[in-house]
């Protein structure tokens, strides 16, 4: 539990995205926003590849991939075959629209108008040369692991 600076306990959760797949956008969004409908402070910290869900040029074109990933429910030979993200992409387009999930961009906006804070790795922003002028506007910062590390002082800390 975090402190409110008026000896108010309060509660905080940070989140860690570090996979820019279309599955893995999902889950650190969806606690994020869980977070702030019961009035907890909720914080995103995307790096390396969890870059790509804020990227402003990538982030409405992630995918699922099915090559490596065990719960496809398929042979991984299939999930090599030309043509195979795409469609487990399109199906899974499909599975969000049916449950009413707003697209990634959309779920940003959302979470950050809803008081959630997301923030860029420093580390990854300079691997891959990326500036704040690259990323979403609704995110707050670029910063390093250890000042993200000091803002969620208190906090759970998730790491998808």
């Amino acid at each position: 539990m975090a402190n409110d600076g008026n000896g108010t306990a309060t509660r905080k959760l940070a989140i860690i995205c570090s996979k820019g797949t279309l599955d893995m956008a999902y889950p650190g969004l969806v606690l994020a926003n869980a977070a702030r409908m019961l009035g907890i402070e909720a914080m995103i910290f995307f790096t390396f590849w969890g870059m790509d869900i804020i990227h402003k040029e990538k982030v409405d074109r992630l995918k699922v991939t099915p090559v490596g990933n065990p719960s496809m429910g398929m042979p991984m030979l299939l999930g090599a075959l030309p043509g195979m993200t795409d469609m487990a992409t399109m199906m899974m387009r499909k599975k969000i629209d049916e449950l009413d999930l707003p697209p990634v961009r959309e779920f940003l906006e959302m979470l950050h108008d809803a008081g959630a804070k997301l923030y860029g790795c420093r580390m990854a922003a300079d691997m891959m040369g990326l500036t704040k002028d690259d990323l979403v506007p609704w995110v707050e910062d670029i910063v390093g692991a250890m000042e993200f590390l000091e803002m969620a002082e208190g906090a759970q800390i998730i790491f998808v």
